[in-house]
C-alpha cells in the first residue's frame, strides 16, 4: 500500500497550508521510526510498519500540480497494486473548515490541482483519500497565496492536533477499513 502526502518540496514550503499532506507523512514516519528519504519516481519514499501492514510513505517531489506523475510511476513499478484499495492520498482542502477531516473511497478532485494530476495520470478517481480542512473563518480573496502561506505560529499547536487525528484516522482505515474510518472521523 502507498500513502501519498501531497505538498511542495523545499524549505520555503515547510509549514505551509498546502503541505499538510507532507506533514502527515512525516508524522506517520516518526511514529513508525521510519525515514522518508529514498528517491524513486521523483518522490521520497520510506517503508513503515503501521497496523501490522507494510506501508510505503510517499512525498512526491514534482510540486503539487504534477503529483500524478510520481504516483503513476510508482504504481506502474508495483504490479498488483489496486488503486481502489492500495492507494491513499492525503491533501489539504480549502473547502473544509480548518481541522476537519474527510475520508472518501473515491471522488473528484474538488478543484485540488494535486488530486487533478493524480486522477489524470492514473486515469481513475477510484482511490482512497484523506482531505484535511485548512479554510479560515474569514473569506479568502487570493486562494493561491493563502494555501502557500505558512500556518501562523499561534496555530501550530492546532495543526499538530489535526495531524495526530489524521494519523489516527489512517490507522483506523488500515485496521478497520474505509467505512469504519469514515463513520468515526467524518
Amino acid at each position: 500500500m502507498l500513502i501519498v502526502g501531497l505538498g511542495n518540496p523545499g524549505r520555503e514550503y515547510e509549514w505551509t497550508r498546502h503541505n499538510i499532506g507532507f506533514m502527515l507523512i512525516d508524522l506517520l514516519a516518526q511514529q513508525a521510526n521510519a525515514e522518508v528519504k529514498r528517491a524513486e519516481c521523483r518522490a521520497l519514499i520510506g517503508r513503515a510498519q503501521i497496523e501490522n501492514e507494510t506501508i510505503e510513505l510517499v512525498k512526491p517531489q514534482t510540486f503539487m500540480n504534477l503529483s500524478g506523475e510520481a504516483v503513476a510511476c510508482l504504481l506502474r513499478k508495483r504490479e498488483g497494486l489496486n488503486t481502489a484499495h492500495d492507494l491513499v492520498v492525503v491533501s489539504d482542502d480549502l473547502a473544509l473548515p480548518f481541522g476537519s477531516l474527510r475520508l472518501r473511497a473515491r471522488g473528484s478532485s474538488g478543484g485540488h490541482n494535486g488530486l487533478k494530476s493524480i486522477i489524470a495520470q492514473t486515469r481513475t478517481e477510484e482511490f482512497l483519500r484523506l482531505r484535511i480542512g485548512i479554510a479560515p473563518e474569514h473569506p479568502v480573496n487570493n486562494t493561491a497565496g493563502f494555501v502557500l502561506e505558512k500556518f501562523p505560529a499561534n496555530a501550530r499547536a492546532g495543526v499538530e492536533e489535526v495531524l495526530e487525528r489524521g494519523a489516527e484516522a489512517l490507522r483506523t482505515l488500515l485496521r478497520d477499513g474505509i467505512e469504519r474510518a469514515m463513520s468515526q472521523y467524518n
